[in-house]
C-alpha cells in the first residue's frame, strides 16, 4: 500500500526514470533557443527537445515519439547529457561515412572547375557539376562519381564554376589623371553649390523601339498578372537624349532619329533655353564618346561661354547619375513595349518625364559612397607611388 502511494505521489507508475535530468535556469534557455533556431543542425535541436522534455517529467518513451525517434536513441542521449552536460549533445568526431573517393580525387575535381571547358577541348561556356563528374569520368580519374558528389568536394573549397559575373577591365591604366577626375566628380555631386552654378549628368538612351503588339495589353485581374501580346509589329525606333539635375532630381529630356553632334547641339541649345539666365555656369557631366567632344560640339561651346563639360573616367559611366535614372526609366515606361507609332512612343516618353518632375528626388551619394571611391583613390595612388619608388630604385 506504501508503494503505490509513492508511485501516485511521483504523478505515474513504476519507478522514476534514471535518466531524468535537472536542468539549469542558463542550461533550459540554451537548449530552448537550439529549438527555435534555423541555423544550428536540425538533429541537435531535437536532442535539445528530448532532454527539455524530460525535464518536465515526461518519459523517456513519450519523449522518443515527440522527437521521432526511437527510445534507445532518446535514452542514449539523455545518458550522455547527463554525463557531459550541454557538450554531451554535440556529435563525436570523426562520425559520419568515410570518404569514398581520395583527396587526389577532389584536387583533380577542384583543377578542371578551375579551368574554363575550351582548354579540355569541352564546347561549354562554364563547368557545372554533372559536366565536372563526366570529365572526370571521361579522364579516367574514376570509374564513376555523381554530381552531388562534386559538389560537396567543390563547396570545401567555395568553388562554384556554374556561376558567372559580368566584369570590365580597365581600357585606360589607373593612374593620377583617373583619380584627379574621379575626385572631380565626387566634388560636383557633394559640394554645396553656389546659387549661379547648375549640374547636369547628360547621356543617351539609343534606339528605344517603338513596338505595336498585335492584340491589346490585358490589365492585372484578380488572380492573373497582366498580359502583352508576344508578338509585335516595329513601327522604328528612336534615341532619347536626357540630363539629370543633381540638385532638383529633374529631367530634360528630347527625342530624335538619329544620335549625331547635331542632335547633340540641339539638345545643348534646348538645357541653355530652359536653364534660367541667373545661371552663370552650366556643369554638363558626360561620357567620351565622340558625340559629346566631337569637333561641331567644342566649336559651339567656345560660342556658349555657360556651358562647362566634366568627363567620367574611361568605363566608369556609372558615375553618370543620369544612368540611374535610365534605369529606372526601363524598368516603368520600357518593360512592356507596346507603342503605336514613334509619335505615340515620344508622346509617352515626355508624359513619363512630365510626371516624373512632379515629385523629382535627387539621388543622394551618401558618406558611405564617398568613401568607397576616396579608398579606392587612395589605393591607386600607393600602387604608383610604390612603382614609381622602385623604377627610381632600379
Amino acid at each position: 500500500m506504501e508503494e503505490m502511494v509513492s508511485a501516485c505521489a511521483r504523478g505515474g507508475r513504476g519507478p522514476t526514470s534514471p535518466y531524468r535530468p535537472t536542468l539549469t535556469l542558463q542550461q533550459r534557455q540554451l537548449l530552448q533557443s537550439w529549438q527555435r533556431s534555423r541555423v544550428k543542425p536540425q538533429g541537435l535541436g531535437r536532442r535539445a527537445g528530448i532532454i527539455l522534455r524530460l525535464d518536465q517529467g515526461v518519459t523517456i518513451t513519450a519523449a522518443a515519439r515527440a522527437a521521432n525517434v526511437s527510445r534507445h536513441i532518446a535514452r542514449t542521449w539523455a545518458k550522455r547529457f547527463l554525463q557531459a552536460g550541454v557538450d554531451g549533445l554535440y556529435d563525436l568526431p570523426g562520425r559520419g561515412r568515410d570518404p569514398d573517393f581520395s583527396p587526389e580525387v577532389s584536387m583533380h575535381a577542384v583543377k578542371i572547375a578551375c579551368e574554363m571547358p575550351d582548354l579540355r577541348g569541352r564546347s561549354l561556356s562554364q563547368w557545372d557539376c554533372a559536366e565536372i563528374a563526366r570529365e572526370l569520368t571521361r579522364s579516367g580519374v574514376v570509374d564513376h562519381i555523381s554530381s552531388e558528389t562534386v559538389r560537396r568536394m567543390l563547396e570545401g573549397y567555395k568553388l562554384k564554376p556554374w556561376l558567372h559575373r559580368m566584369w570590365l577591365s580597365p581600357r585606360k591604366e589607373r593612374d593620377e589623371a583617373f583619380c584627379l577626375q574621379t575626385e572631380e566628380i565626387i566634388d560636383l555631386y557633394t559640394r554645396d553649390m553656389d546659387p549661379s552654378e547648375r549640374v547636369y549628368c547628360l547621356d543617351e538612351k539609343t534606339s528605344i523601339q517603338a513596338r505595336e503588339r498585335i492584340h491589346q495589353t490585358k490589365p492585372a485581374m484578380a488572380g492573373r498578372p497582366a498580359q502583352f501580346e508576344h508578338e509585335y509589329r516595329r513601327q522604328g525606333a528612336l534615341n532619347l537624349f536626357a540630363a539629370f539635375d543633381t540638385r532638383s532630381g529633374k529631367v530634360y529630356g528630347r527625342c530624335y532619329e538619329r544620335k549625331r553632334q547635331e542632335e547633340m547641339i540641339d539638345f545643348l541649345s534646348y538645357l541653355e533655353d530652359v536653364t534660367p539666365p541667373r545661371i552663370t555656369t552650366i556643369r554638363i557631366v558626360c561620357d567620351n564618346v565622340s558625340v559629346h567632344k566631337g569637333k561641331k560640339v567644342r566649336l559651339w561651346l567656345e560660342t556658349h561661354p555657360r556651358f562647362v563639360f566634366h568627363f567620367t573616367p574611361v568605363h566608369c559611366s556609372w558615375m553618370n547619375q543620369v544612368e540611374q535614372w535610365f534605369s529606372i526609366f526601363q524598368r516603368k515606361r520600357l518593360t512592356i513595349a507596346d507603342f503605336a507609332s514613334k509619335a505615340d512612343l515620344q508622346a509617352k516618353i515626355y508624359a513619363f518625364i512630365e510626371q516624373w518632375n512632379e515629385t523629382a528626388k535627387a539621388f543622394k551619394w551618401n558618406d558611405k559612397t564617398k568613401l568607397k571611391l576616396e579608398k579606392m583613390i587612395t589605393g591607386i595612388r600607393e600602387k604608383l607611388f610604390a612603382n614609381e619608388k622602385m623604377s627610381v630604385a632600379a
